[in-house]
């Protein structure tokens, strides 16, 4: 997917840089050529030579070569790519960028540039929690700086939070992303992602143990294969996906609000785990114990199903519309019936029952239920199921 394109990788001075060779690794398995620039403190994690050998391109280092510089090496640097990436980026190099400074190679290309550049984010998290930081990342993003992370988990220091760098396959999504004139370009696609959550009263809610997982890699497969991405989710454990416009809701209610605004669209992917109930009266008062020992007596309405309304709409409907089914048991039937109930045109089923571990997880295994009956597929990543799924999208799209 990117055969012809040219990315200048700018590696930053942080224990993430390991992932930076991996990283070059994958963009040139996807045809990208890839020139590496590191930084002096980048030179403390991985060595020139590694980067150049993975790359098969010269490293650069140094703002004063006198040989590269001769020709004004930095701004051909700059602007021969098609696409800049900081991966890591860290919290020096944001504010740098963010302050228009130029005192190294790797500030100088940054600030030269006339193309587009994606930021992979990796630091300590009180660092990325700082307010100056947060700051900076503002600043960055108004100028159009693509930001892909960071993630959240345990760091090489010891501490827990976000700050982690993405992995390299999620900032290679991105990249796709950014340089996406794929299959997809021009289709509008909605997708609803993570659970809902449904109040009981002002501190409780009913909710599910989605995390979004799969609902955020299918919209990032997506938007690499070009297309322009509304993604509503409800309050997910994963950040949403770089590339893609973001809808945050609660409810079930709110989904179905946020997803009608969205339309028209070409095709619309409901991987959301929507609660099926909701309080039937509002509290607006927390529930509080009565002293006689005898729990509340809670009233429940059904919620509005938000697949058979887009399914079944008269107008302006999707030429594609793909339902998931969790299910726990008699998966194949359960789908299968569903899919004929709320009128959709595919379903993608999943056994999530808690041995699979496949809810909350990295990996997923589905049953693709459509005309021609149930296409089993193997065990995989996640990410491996979102891109699997969303070039058959763009081939149906296509037809």
């Amino acid at each position: 997917m990117l055969a012809g394109k040219r990315i200048l990788l700018i590696v930053g001075g942080g224990i993430a840089a390991f992932k930076s060779l991996d990283l070059i690794r994958r963009l040139r398995e996807r045809g990208a050529t890839v020139v590496p620039v590191l930084t002096k403190a980048a030179e403390e994690f991985v060595t020139p030579l590694s980067a150049s050998a993975l790359a098969a391109q010269k490293v650069y280092r140094d703002l004063f070569d006198l040989t590269d510089e001769a020709e004004m090496g930095h701004i051909e640097l700059s602007r021969d790519a098609d696409l800049l990436v900081v991966a890591p980026a860290t919290a020096d190099l944001m504010a740098k960028m963010a302050n228009g400074h130029a005192n190294d190679l790797a500030s100088t290309l940054l600030l030269a540039t006339d193309k587009r550049v994606l930021i992979a984010p990796a630091m300590n998290v009180r660092m990325w929690d700082h307010p100056a930081t947060q700051r900076n990342l503002a600043t960055l993003t108004s100028d159009g700086v693509l930001v892909c992370g960071p993630n959240e988990g345990d760091m090489a220091c010891g501490e827990h939070g976000p700050g982690r760098m993405s992995e390299p396959l999620e900032i290679v999504a991105a990249v796709e992303a950014a340089l996406a004139d794929g299959p997809l370009k021009g289709r509008h696609i909605v997708v609803t992602s993570g659970p809902t959550h449904e109040p009981i009263d002002p501190v409780r809610y009913i909710a599910n143990r989605s995390s979004g997982a799969q609902g955020t890699a299918l919209a990032r497969a997506l938007a690499a294969l070009g297309a322009d991405v509304t993604f509503v989710t409800g309050p997910a454990t994963v950040p949403p996906p770089d590339g893609v416009k973001v809808v945050k809701v609660q409810t079930a209610r709110e989904m179905l609000a946020a997803v009608q605004t969205a339309l028209p669209a070409d095709a619309a992917v409901f991987a959301a785990a929507v609660a099926d109930w909701r309080m039937a009266e509002d509290h607006g008062q927390k529930i509080k114990k009565d002293g006689s020992g005898a729990p509340p007596v809670l009233s429940f309405a059904e919620n509005p199903d938000i697949l058979a309304t887009v399914s079944q709409m008269k107008t302006g409907r999707p030429k594609l519309v793909v339902g998931f089914a969790a299910e726990t048991e008699k998966v194949e039937a359960h789908a299968t019936a569903k899919r004929q109930r709320k009128g959709c045109d595919w379903i993608v089923a999943n056994d999530v029952s808690p041995v699979t571990g496949i809810m909350g997880g990295d990996e997923n295994a589905v049953v693709l239920i459509t005309d021609a009956g149930a296409d089993r597929w193997p065990r995989m990543r996640k990410s491996l199921v979102a891109n699997r799924l969303a070039e058959l999208i763009a081939e149906a799209l296509a037809q």
